[in-house]
């Protein structure tokens, strides 16, 4: 195993200007990879690609809308220009209303935009960069799910079936995508997340309560959990996985 896993590959991650997001690109660049952030925020999008680049890797960011197509396809279309090419592919930005709300009392506005913004921005965003894998010879996509959705949890109609959209977006890919030498598989976080930190301001009984059935009892890491096993499953030591789930939650998961 090579102490470097992802050198000389080039990773797109959307969300990547904090949280999860800046935790995977930082984690990626430590293994070597040039990384390309695609994030709603200028600013951070800027900020986070220094911190990458300082780390001795080229990096760009670019301000990016995922739940507009437009700026998904610019999105990979500016990284393989700048950058010279795709071969990781990480769907991590997402949006969901905080404090959730009861199905009967969600709007079609917020559940089109949960729509949009994840399970809408995944399709788009792999359906643009897919050119660009098999121009590198194949590649990887993660793509990010959530225990809303596997767990069903109260007052997260949109964003749980956005979610488990994903998966099955995720699990037809792989099976397509396969013979062409692209992965795809997903990751089910806990993280210390901004969102996860406005879910404990907001709801701090359902927060608690959710905690509490983590068998590891903390909130895992952006970057030295989740970030590390995203590079596990983009690189070459995950070469036989596809189509699958990793439940990075502590072993909330295996309590389902």
């Amino acid at each position: 195993m090579s102490e470097r896993r992802l050198e000389g590959k080039i990773v797109l991650v959307t969300g990547g200007g904090r949280g999860i997001g800046r935790g995977i690109a930082l984690a990626a660049a430590k293994q070597g990879a040039d990384v390309a952030i695609a994030e709603l925020d200028p600013d951070t999008a800027k900020t986070s690609a220094e911190e990458v680049s300082a780390l001795g890797v080229r990096s760009v960011g670019f301000p990016c809308d995922v739940g507009t197509r437009a700026d998904c396809e610019g999105a990979v279309a500016a990284t393989a220009s700048e950058l010279g090419g795709i071969d990781v592919l990480v769907n991590n930005a997402a949006w969901t209303r905080t404090p959730g709300r009861p199905l009967l009392e969600t709007t079609d506005e917020d559940f089109a935009r949960t729509l949009e913004t994840n399970l809408w921005a995944t399709f788009w965003m792999m359906r643009a960069s897919h050119p660009h894998l098999l121009r590198r010879g194949g590649g990887s996509i993660v793509n990010f799910a959530s225990n809303s959705g596997t767990f069903g949890r109260e007052n997260q109609a949109p964003y749980a079936a956005a979610k488990e959209g994903i998966r099955g977006l995720s699990r037809v890919a792989a099976q397509e995508w396969g013979p062409q030498g692209i992965r795809v598989n997903v990751i089910c976080p806990y993280a210390n997340s901004p969102g996860m930190v406005a879910w404990s301001e907001t709801e701090p009984e359902t927060y608690a309560a959710s905690l509490a059935t983590i068998p590891l009892r903390r909130v895992g890491d952006c970057e030295d959990d989740i970030g590390r096993a995203t590079v596990f499953l983009a690189s070459d030591d995950a070469a036989y996985v596809t189509g699958q789930t990793l439940f990075v939650d502590g072993g909330a998961g295996s309590t389902r």
